[in-house]
């Protein structure tokens, strides 16, 4: 009995020192309730991946990517790494970007330019424009 004594003090040693290095490194668990924004931040941030994803998938995009250099596989890992903050920013500016619109708004200002000039007497474009006898 005297010699089980003898064994067990310094394994009881040992296995409380070890207990304490192994709480010393773990970090303490902090739990807490996961808010309603959260999880629609959360929601919204996939869905705006997702719509990222669609874009670059589209035919025309890989094309214009292709003949740019830039592989689209690449693309698409870049996205995947993003930051939610950065996907937000992305697909607020994909958003705030015109479609097409510019192109509308050019031809207007080419229009009213030749009219003017027809008018004036520089060009003779648009029937419609009566010019001056000379």
């Amino acid at each position: 009995m005297h010699q089980l004594r003898r064994l067990t003090k310094p394994v009881s040693h040992l296995v409380v020192i070890g207990l304490l290095a192994l709480s010393l490194h773990m970090p303490a668990a902090h739990a807490s309730m996961i808010g309603t924004e959260a999880v629609i931040d959360s929601a919204q941030v996939q869905q705006e991946r997702a719509r990222l994803h669609a874009a670059l998938n589209r035919d025309d995009v890989k094309s214009e990517l292709i003949a740019r250099g830039v592989d689209p596989a690449q693309v698409q890992a870049r996205v995947d790494s993003l930051t939610d903050q950065e996907v937000q920013t992305l697909s607020t500016k994909m958003d705030r970007m015109p479609a097409g619109g510019d192109a509308i708004d050019l031809l207007v200002f080419v229009f009213l330019v030749l009219l003017i000039t027809d008018i004036l007497g520089f060009t003779n474009v648009y029937p419609f424009v009566k010019h001056p006898k000379r």
